[in-house]
């Protein structure tokens, strides 16, 4: 199977830049990944503060991430039947309801657990459908010689949001006398931040989706077409092969984060402001590992770049094994983030030139249902081996899990192509 080739030549850049629409898109998901950095960080936070209970802490994380198991591949099914920019516009709407239901609760003194957990799951299932509308419509919303540096720009406002979002949450949080109203008040922002969102959304033009033929638009029944994605999917033999790579290195890195957190409170007794700015520093890595990505795609061969960052993975998390300050948690955990866009834009690059419009939903919802579909049970994993062994252990059983998945590569089609 041929490699897509992106063009990278200065023109694809500076169009893109001129391309209304898209910055309409980009500009309001910038601030609303910045939210979502900021409430992120206090989630287990709040958790931590409300019970003391690190299982619980990553039980909720697992919460948030469940609905990519439970409902990923009827969405995209949904998502290619739906108008896609209505989704995300309602999406985001339920999102601001949601985590303002917090401070409002907290406010009124009737904030429970069993709450934070609800709000998990609605946001988190908001999330789904609204990030499934979002990657299927960017080939409409960019030409396709500029699709590699739409996605690595998208991953770099995540990366902004969690670069930005713990520095701003830990300083937020440490306005208030004690952690609870903290994180209400990162709760508070979060919300804004959808609003904001929708209002950018109001103001695009372009159609999120090609028009559909009479024959397409008449679906069959939704198994059908959920049927056909996995199909797709599964007969593009080095997605095959990526699905199942990324599927085990999700499951190794979902407790990661929280990982971090424990050893930053627990082994090195950090505060909240110090630990965010560590926390952080994974945003940072992330930036940059964006602004790296297309590059790397254009002069590397694929195999090099998935086999590559999954070795280095297995490097970064042994720095933390073995970190005794501060310092080297923020090279560890800056590294193995600064990994992620490089895999991601190459693998995402690759699979939206692949897959045709009226069927992105479904082979996007596939995959991560797959691929996502693993993170909450590595979280609940996660959080129970942290609470049973501590955070130093979890992180060498991560880094093995890691150093495996890179040999496996290395005996397939990925060490060639």
């Amino acid at each position: 199977m041929s490699q897509p080739v992106i063009s990278e030549d200065a023109s694809p850049a500076r169009a893109l830049w001129r391309n209304r629409d898209f910055l309409m898109l980009w500009s309001g998901q910038s601030i609303s990944t910045v939210g979502t950095g900021v409430s992120q960080f206090a989630m287990p936070l709040l958790v931590l503060a409300l019970t003391r209970s690190p299982a619980l802490a990553g039980f909720v994380t697992a919460v948030r991430q469940s609905p990519y198991l439970l409902f990923s591949l009827p969405a995209g099914a949904l998502i290619d039947r739906w108008d896609r920019k209505a989704v995300m516009i309602r999406c985001d709407v339920v999102r601001w309801l949601a985590l303002g239901s917090l401070p409002l609760a907290f406010a009124l003194g009737h904030l429970t657990l069993a709450q934070v957990f609800v709000v998990a799951f609605v946001e988190g299932t908001a999330y789904v459908l609204f990030s499934l509308a979002q990657i299927s419509a960017l080939p409409q919303v960019v030409d396709p010689a500029h699709l590699s540096r739409a996605y690595s720009l998208d991953t770099a406002n995540e990366y902004a949001g969690a670069l930005l979002g713990p520095a701003l949450g830990a300083f937020v949080i440490g306005l208030a006398p004690f952690i609870e109203m903290g994180t209400m008040f990162a709760y508070l922002m979060d919300s804004v931040s959808y609003l904001i969102s929708v209002i950018s959304l109001r103001f695009i033009r372009v159609s999120f989706q090609k028009d559909r033929a009479p024959a397409e638009a008449s679906r069959g029944s939704l198994r059908a077409e959920i049927a056909e994605g996995l199909r797709f999917l599964w007969g593009q033999r080095r997605l095959r092969l990526m699905v199942l790579l990324t599927t085990a290195i999700n499951f190794l890195q979902s407790s990661l984060t929280l990982s971090v957190i424990v050893l930053g409170r627990a082994s090195l007794h950090l505060d909240v402001q110090t630990l965010g700015f560590v926390v952080s520093a994974g945003g940072m890595g992330g930036v940059l590992g964006a602004v790296l990505a297309p590059v790397l795609r254009a002069r590397l061969r694929f195999g090099q770049v998935i086999i590559g960052a999954v070795l280095l993975w297995a490097v970064a998390v042994l720095l933390l094994v073995v970190a005794p300050t501060a310092a080297l948690v923020v090279v560890g955990y800056g590294l193995a983030n600064l990994l992620w866009p490089i895999y991601g834009v190459t693998l995402v690059s690759y699979r939206l030139e692949l897959t045709p419009d009226a069927l992105q939903g479904r082979v996007n919802s596939a995959f991560r249902f797959l691929s996502y579909g693993a993170e909450p049970l590595g979280a609940a994993v996660g959080g129970a081996l942290l609470a049973a062994l501590g955070p130093r252990p979890v992180l060498g059983l991560i880094a093995a899990g890691l150093a495996l998945c890179a040999l496996v590569s290395l005996g397939t089609e990925l060490r060639t192509v």
